[in-house]
């Protein structure tokens, strides 16, 4: 996947009201990492469920370990 500005699959509000549950502030860049991530776990995925030749990302496909 190209890198660049992508598409937000996160929604920042949500994830910003946990991370007060834990009395932190949030920088402006934070999201764009956590976006980053989430880009990055369904490549991951992809890729797994493609190597085990199948076509339907499931669960166990998110874990890493």
């Amino acid at each position: 996947m190209a890198k660049g500005k992508q598409e937000p699959l996160v929604i920042a509000s949500k994830a910003k009201a946990v991370l007060k549950k834990y009395d932190l502030n949030v920088s402006g860049d934070a999201f764009d990492g956590l976006n980053a991530y989430v880009y990055w776990l369904l490549e991951q995925a992809a890729k797994r469920t493609k190597a085990n030749g199948r076509k339907t990302v499931r669960a166990h496909d998110f874990i890493i370990g």
